[in-house]
């Protein structure tokens, strides 16, 4: 959060005339902004100092995983090890055909670079609306907004009205979406196995049976040392599967280190949530991650947030009672996905992470 020092700056009032163009971030460099706004100017102290650390991130191959031989236990064995130490870890052989992958950031591109008419329409902050576009106008004064764009597709028990989804990325978030259900269903299988339970126990219990794909476009910025494309924060899912372009920025927290995270063509991000932290009882963690701003660009990526069933999202989750015995003790308290979501909302940037705030109190 900062706080501009002039005076007679009239935050709100700046905040608003962007919303009104409903144009994102697109719209000011297409402008030809070369100072960003102030509202986009982030606190020194959250801003990144380069990374020194050469730190490589886990990649686990998945091919042979789909038998249940001898490979199989080598990729649960490595899921466990990552998910428990990392919280995230790279996919390749994953299944995603490439032309698939490549056709899916095309189409995002060709979504956000629609002139602004084309795509107004869906402008909202409303998170009630399943499908809508929208940069990241912070809600609470003073918050600092992010140098990116967003097209946000919903999915509710895997299902989403086609026509809803906008014409420029219809065809190909339709297919896109179909890998990354059938991707889940395998990730569910080989998470439950690393926790020590039967391959179909996160499957039933629902817990990743809807999906929120986030389309997002990150802009060249003017003034990258005073922004971020995306700031700090752990995800509210039970787990992310990212598909990131060529150019890079995602940098993940591990050691208390800044890890940047390069593209590999073809491979996917896995990231375990803030959700699955719990019910695994911390067994699998949920990390810290950041986007930096950049010189160059447009940087494309499309994250599927992987979230409740609306049947299970009525019912509370803890964690998981197989996993629990009087040396392990549950550290977590019962709530409903629902207010944890709402509770890490209400927070804004005061908090990284919900998870403290669901903790047992010894």
């Amino acid at each position: 959060m900062v706080v501009p020092s002039n005076e007679h700056y009239d935050w709100a009032k700046e905040v608003k005339e962007f919303d009104d163009t409903k144009a994102g971030v697109k719209g000011l460099v297409d402008a030809g902004v070369a100072k960003i706004p102030k509202f986009f100017v982030h606190p020194p102290k959250s801003l990144p100092a380069p990374s020194k650390t050469t730190l490589e991130l886990p990649t686990i191959d998945f091919e042979g995983v789909e038998s249940d031989g001898a490979r199989r236990k080598e990729v649960v064995e490595e899921i466990r090890t990552a998910a428990g130490k990392w919280g995230f870890f790279r996919i390749v052989n994953h299944g995603v055909p490439l032309h698939i992958m490549d056709a899916m950031l095309e189409a995002i591109k060709r979504f956000h670079e629609q002139p602004v008419e084309d795509k107004m329409h869906l402008y909202s902050a409303d998170s009630r609306q399943r499908v809508r576009f929208n940069s990241n106008a912070p809600q609470r004064e003073y918050d600092s907004a992010c140098w990116r764009d967003i097209l946000t597709c919903v999915f509710h028990d895997d299902q989403l009205d086609p026509d809803a989804i906008p014409l420029a990325c219809r065809k190909e978030v339709q297919e896109y979406v179909k890998c990354m259900i059938k991707l889940r269903e395998i990730m569910a299988e080989l998470l439950s196995e690393a926790l020590g339970l039967s391959s179909d126990h996160l499957s039933r219990i629902e817990c990743m049976k809807s999906e929120a794909l986030a389309c997002l476009y990150y802009p060249i910025c003017p003034e990258p040392d005073k922004t971020l494309g995306t700031p700090k924060h752990s995800d509210t899912t039970f787990l992310t599967l990212l598909m990131q372009d060529a150019i890079g920025g995602l940098q993940i927290l591990h050691d208390n280190q800044w890890v940047d995270v390069p593209p590999v063509r073809g491979a996917l991000i896995a990231n375990i949530g803030d959700l699955m932290q719990v019910i695994s009882n911390d067994k699998f963690i949920s990390v810290e991650h950041r986007v930096l701003a950049q010189h160059v660009g447009p940087r494309i990526s499309v994250a599927s947030f992987f979230t409740p069933s609306l049947r299970a999202g009525a019912k509370p989750f803890a964690p998981i009672k197989e996993i629990l015995s009087d040396e392990n003790p549950a550290i977590y308290r019962e709530f409903l996905f629902k207010e944890y979501y709402e509770y890490y909302k209400t927070k804004g940037q005061d908090v990284t992470s919900a998870l403290p705030h669901f903790r047992i109190n010894e």
